[in-house]
């Protein structure tokens, strides 16, 4: 059996920004990382998300997979996957999914407690890194009990 990678990097993926999560290097504990901003009309920066998770370390890529109220998937769901495929294909990292349900609603109620509001757009791009880092604490809380799905081959 391979052993569990130590540093992993979340991803949540959405449509203006891209929240990146990085565990410590024992993979118990996230921590936000940043956020990247998507330009309108142009493909995901995957190579740049790739560098990140070069030069800290990652051995595994967790990305956060929205489903709908009922766990179902949507067709957001597929350009997820979409886009885990290609992280998995140019990094030959393994690829896992993990449901981001609520991640962002939590990040936020987590921010405004700590009274972190300062300008709309930066508080964003907390929640965004901060929605990742939930992702990526509920895959690492969940990996030992049951493993989550893996895209070893890089193919949704």
């Amino acid at each position: 059996m391979t052993p569990p990678p130590h540093r992993v990097l979340a991803i949540d993926f959405g449509t203006r920004r891209i929240g990146l999560a990085l565990s410590d290097a024992s993979g118990t504990l996230a921590t936000p990382l940043t956020t990247l901003t998507r330009r309108a009309g142009k493909r995901p920066p995957i190579a740049h998300i790739l560098e990140i998770a070069a030069s800290r370390g990652a051995e595994c890529l967790v990305v956060g997979l929205p489903l709908d109220e009922q766990g179902r998937e949507t067709s957001w769901t597929a350009e997820v996957r979409d886009f885990g495929g290609r992280l998995g294909d140019r990094s030959g990292l393994p690829v896992h999914f993990m449901d981001e349900s609520y991640s962002s609603a939590e990040a936020e109620a987590r921010i405004r407690s700590i009274g972190l509001t300062r300008k709309k757009k930066e508080d964003k791009a907390r929640i965004d890194a901060g929605a990742a880092a939930i992702i990526l604490q509920d895959w690492l809380d969940a990996r030992s009990l049951d493993p989550p799905e893996t895209l070893g081959d890089g193919k949704p």
